[in-house]
């Protein structure tokens, strides 16, 4: 493959990467990355996390 194709590919690569990181939510208590996003009580969006067990909304 041509290097000019390795090198756009590699920039398309690295931008989707960096779009993943930001949008990846954490835990607030641990910094893990496993969270679950749950229905609330009282029908609004709440999260728990796998790793840890707290939750949070």
């Amino acid at each position: 493959m041509p290097s000019s194709i390795l090198r756009e590919v590699g920039h398309l690569l690295d931008a989707a990467l960096i779009r993943e990181k930001a949008t990846r939510l954490s835990c607030p208590s641990c910094g893990s990355g496993h969270v679950a996003q749950v229905l609330g009580d009282n029908g609004g969006i709440s999260y728990v996390c796998t790793a840890c067990g707290h939750s949070w909304s």
